[in-house]
């Protein structure tokens, strides 16, 4: 396979389509197998939409000089990435972590693009094939690359950092996120730091929060940019942070105020700020950056549903962002207040002992009323009279559409695959 020879094709194109049903004229399709299908079986309609190129793994499926054949189209996609993002040279910023990462990405988007031509990680296309497709995003306007990086088990954020090649990195946390597939908390931990391994093999630099132990355990012999709250140490030292709902950040004498919900997103806002003053983004470009981002597809909105006021949080979770989310409700100054929480996910053996530590746990005031929804919960049901469980989404609904909800706070969190979203439908 000769990459230099791929790169001039996709040069002259419009771009990479791994999907038949978006292709676009004069565009390069991948034909990727999935686990239920053959990509190669789409080459043929791929050219008959308009691209120009397909690129495929199965001879049989060859169809003419339009049709590249190489060992691995996956790999063929990755190397072409890699192999662009040299021709490129531009700064990238790469970021993994637990928790917080697609909404960190697009607060630093939005800072940056105050001054550069930015581009970045399009929603969460992180694991081994979204990195590539960003890297193939970028083109010879583009002034600073965002890149996230998302894992599942240990050796995967170094395989991306070997394709992506970052100048700069930032992870967000080390949290009970993905157990089953790292082993257990530690796993995770070495599995997340492969980005500062990266980076001291390559002498990039690594953004550290201060208050975060681990992080600046890991990070003592790196190029580092740093912040912390109240440390004076910091590179960029957060004067406080508050929230009630919102988050509030209070930098050199300027308030910051966010359309983000809970404590928890402090840290995101605050490393977009550190990463923009390390660009040398002015400051008051980094507050209308920070204040005029409003968050979407179900991440800490904050919605009206009749006398309701619902905290929607059902993108995902995991232990660590399901007691960080609870912590910040509770403390809100607010009366009436109810949580619906769903099972978390790819816990592994794990599993039901996390979920009882929710159940359990001293985070949940008496005053609040909580609906527990899913398997795991309802397996760790327990007597309190506030608590309210559901072995899954339907027994739940029956029950909803029969309750009557007014003038409550109320959280919705859960894992991805839980939906918790389509409660607001019974609302």
């Amino acid at each position: 396979m000769d990459i230099n020879f791929i790169h001039e094709l996709f040069l002259k194109s419009v771009g990479v389509s791994i999907d038949t049903r978006k292709i676009e004229a004069n565009s390069m399709f991948f034909a990727i197998k999935g686990e239920r299908f053959d990509a190669n079986t789409f080459a043929k309609e791929a050219l008959e939409k308009g691209a120009s190129y397909v690129i495929i793994d199965n001879e049989s499926f060859y169809i003419d000089e339009r049709t590249i054949l190489v060992n691995d189209s996956l790999v063929a996609l990755q190397q072409l990435a890699s192999f662009h993002r040299d021709y490129l040279n531009l700064p990238i910023v790469a970021l993994t972590g637990s928790n917080g990462k697609t909404t960190t990405k697009e607060l630093i988007q939005v800072v940056l693009s105050k001054k550069f031509k930015t581009k970045a990680t399009v929603g969460n296309l992180n694991n081994h094939i979204g990195v590539p497709l960003t890297l193939l995003s970028f083109n010879s306007e583009t002034e600073i690359g965002i890149v996230e990086m998302g894992a599942n088990h240990k050796k995967e954020i170094e395989f991306l950092c070997e394709i992506a090649k970052p100048n700069y990195g930032y992870i967000t946390n080390f949290g009970k996120a993905h157990l089953e597939g790292f082993g257990g908390v530690e796993g995770v931990i070495q599995g997340k730091s492969e980005m500062y391994q990266y980076l001291l093999e390559s002498s990039g630099l690594a953004f550290v929060n201060l208050d975060d132990v681990i992080q600046v355990e890991k990070t003592k012999v790196l190029n580092s940019y740093s912040f912390g709250i109240n440390k004076q140490i910091a590179d960029v030292s957060i004067d406080s942070i508050s929230a009630n709902p919102f988050v509030e950040v209070n930098y050199a004498g300027m308030k910051i105020s966010s359309h983000l919900i809970g404590l928890y997103n402090a840290n995101n806002l605050n490393a977009a700020l550190t990463i923009g003053k390390y660009f040398k983004v002015d400051d008051l470009a980094i507050k209308e950056a920070l204040e005029g981002y409003v968050p979407e597809n179900n991440r800490s909105q904050l919605i009206s549903k009749g006398t309701n006021e619902i905290i929607l949080d059902a993108y995902n979770a995991n232990p660590s962002s399901m007691a960080v989310a609870i912590q910040n409700f509770v403390q809100l100054e607010k009366s009436n207040k109810v949580m619906i929480l769903g099972d978390m996910f790819e816990l592994g053996e794990d599993s039901l002992k996390e979920h009882r530590a929710i159940v359990d746990s001293d985070l949940i005031s008496a005053d609040v009323n909580c609906y527990f929804v899913g398997e795991a919960f309802y397996e760790n049901r327990n007597g309190n009279d506030n608590f309210k469980f559901f072995r899954n989404f339907s027994d739940f609904e029956f029950f909803i559409k029969e309750a009557t909800f007014s003038e409550n706070v109320i959280l919705i969190k859960g894992s991805r695959g839980m939906a918790l979203e389509r409660t607001l439908e019974f609302m």
